[in-house]
């Protein structure tokens, strides 16, 4: 991990779970020209409306 990631914590958009660095796991998705980012949970619940590109307010 390089010193950029290590000192940034990502949290989830949707159920803010907090994580140092950022996972390799999460998804992340542009949103009305801005970064968000998904926990696995959050991401495997919805995954069909990610799949569909739908913003996060629908779901």
């Amino acid at each position: 991990m390089d010193q950029k990631n290590a000192s940034t914590t990502t949290t989830c958009a949707r159920c803010g779970t907090t994580h140092a660095g950022r996972p390799l796991t999460w998804t992340c998705s542009v949103e009305n020209g801005r970064r968000v980012y998904f926990c696995d949970d959050c991401a495997r619940r919805h995954l069909r409306s990610i799949e569909s590109r739908l913003d996060s307010a629908w779901w």
